[in-house]
């Protein structure tokens, strides 16, 4: 993350909510916890040197709604708050609907409805048993 405010007013536009705490936001996603901080800071916390972004890194963060019109909706909020819809919403060959946008600094979000992958009332997804397919 480049710029802390933008990157803050970007999610809390997407209806997250924040807390700033030294230079950090944290926002509570259901049972995870999600921070935003500066890249550079973050790389060397790693023990990595800090590298400018090239394009995408082969990680995309997922978001699952409740229902097909929510992935529209945070897909539009997304794009009206400095994102880039990279994908609108579609029904996947899997049958579930899905989008893909990119926050301001460039990072990768699918926002998915999946039928399948119920959501608590916190918002906590919870993966299917695959092992029967």
């Amino acid at each position: 993350m480049t710029d802390l405010a933008r990157a803050r007013a970007f999610y809390e536009a997407l209806g997250w909510r924040g807390q700033e705490v030294e230079e950090t936001v944290f926002f509570q996603a259901g049972c995870i916890g999600i921070s935003l901080w500066d890249r550079g800071k973050l790389a060397r916390d790693c023990g990595l040197e800090p590298t400018p972004v090239a394009g995408f890194e082969g990680i995309v963060l997922a978001h699952n709604v409740r229902s097909d019109a929510e992935v529209d909706a945070v897909l539009a909020a997304a794009g009206e708050s400095g994102g880039t819809v990279t994908k609108a919403g579609v029904r996947s060959p899997l049958g579930f609907y899905t989008g893909a946008f990119t926050d301001p600094d460039g990072h990768a979000w699918e926002v998915a409805h999946n039928p399948s992958f119920p959501l608590a009332e916190d918002g906590s997804v919870t993966i299917p048993d695959f092992s029967d397919m």
